[in-house]
């Protein structure tokens, strides 16, 4: 058998070994690539989003044989332009990993060429699809093998801030909200950053979980089923309603002064805090809701935070964490004294000393 014809064999590799290549490569739309890929994944498609949507429409309404025709010259152009630019200077001994979205046709082709050019590439048996199998079956089972330590507390107790200190701390965290893009709350979308999919949310939370020592304890955030549009996993919120209770309290004055530092985006945009005021007309009524915005116009912030927490923030989290999280009425508590930025290290280090 000829050099040649052994570098064209083509080779497979199961979503286990994902981690022990040299480079992930996803070949599919940029569309597919943003909604969710594996994490570390470049994006190096085979076809645009709207080359991808030609080539659909033609199998459809002409025939396969034509949308074949058509889309290996679009595929072997892109090819192309990433072995001039993307692959350019990789070495002998590369050894990429390449997938689509069944590790089909498009993954295939990249696959050759890169073996034909001497790189030691494979394909990703079973592609996307077979790796979204493998995360949906590690997040129904990895939570309930893990030791969770859930901090409960208020709306504006300061919870986000100690689970940074733990991380400072060198305590296992999980930071829920950051992996969502979302603090939790109506008010809680980020100015800055859009929300992930549903599916880039749970490969998120699969990456960070796959990283976790199950010998230590996990910090996390309480929270809802949902964070904002995203869902957490049915294992991981059964696992964390059973889990061990901190519970951190602040008085009203300290909680107020949190509030405005986090949602201080509020205080220059009011059009957005009318829009998020407006979410909570169901549960308050429009008179409510219209004094809330009187407060915002005014620029009594203090008033309107204090409104906010005592008249809807506080009652939902007695109705929801009390009831969700059977542990918290015997947890040990914790008392923020003051908002500064140097007053949740302590708290850190304290928990952390009562194991």
């Amino acid at each position: 058998m000829t050099r040649r014809i052994v570098l064209a064999l083509e080779k497979k590799a199961a979503v286990a070994q994902l981690f022990t290549f040299d480079a992930l490569i996803d070949t599919r739309s940029p569309a597919e690539y943003r909604e969710d890929h594996i994490p570390g994944a470049m994006n190096c498609p085979v076809l645009s989003d709207e080359e991808w949507a030609r080539v659909g429409t033609l199998y459809k309404q002409v025939s396969p044989f034509e949308a074949r025709k058509l889309g290996a010259a679009l595929v072997s152009r892109n090819i192309a332009g990433h072995l001039e630019t993307l692959f350019r200077d990789k070495p002998r001994d590369w050894r990429p990993l390449v997938y689509c979205w069944r590790g089909g046709q498009r993954s295939g082709a990249m696959t050759h060429v890169l073996r034909e050019v001497g790189w030691d590439a494979h394909r990703l048996e079973g592609g996307y699809k077979a790796y979204r199998r493998r995360v949906a079956a590690d997040l129904a089972v990895w939570p309930e093998g893990l030791r969770w330590r859930v901090i409960c507390g208020p709306t504006g107790s300061g919870k986000s801030r100690l689970l940074e200190a733990l991380a400072r701390a060198g305590a296992q965290t999980l930071d829920l909200e950051g992996l969502a893009a979302h603090r939790g709350s109506v008010l809680g979308a980020l100015p800055d950053a859009p929300q992930p999919s549903q599916k880039a949310f749970e490969t998120r939370l699969w990456d960070a979980l796959r990283r976790i020592d199950a010998e230590q304890p996990v910090f996390v955030e309480a929270e809802s089923k949902k964070i904002g549009a995203v869902r957490l996993p049915e294992a991981l919120a059964a696992a964390m309603r059973q889990g061990a209770c901190v519970r951190l309290e602040a008085n009203l004055a300290t909680r107020i002064a949190l509030l405005k530092d986090e949602y201080r985006h509020f205080l220059e945009n009011l059009d957005a805090l009318g829009d998020r005021l407006d979410c909570l007309r169901r549960f308050h009524g429009a008179a409510v809701i219209a004094e809330w915005k009187d407060l915002a116009q005014r620029g009594a912030w203090d008033e309107l935070v204090a409104e906010l927490l005592i008249r809807h923030y506080d009652p939902a989290y007695l109705r929801s964490t009390v009831s969700h999280y059977p542990r918290l009425a015997g947890a040990p508590v914790l008392a923020l004294e003051a908002p500064g930025a140097n007053a949740f290290d302590p708290l850190a280090r304290r928990l952390l000393e009562v194991g």
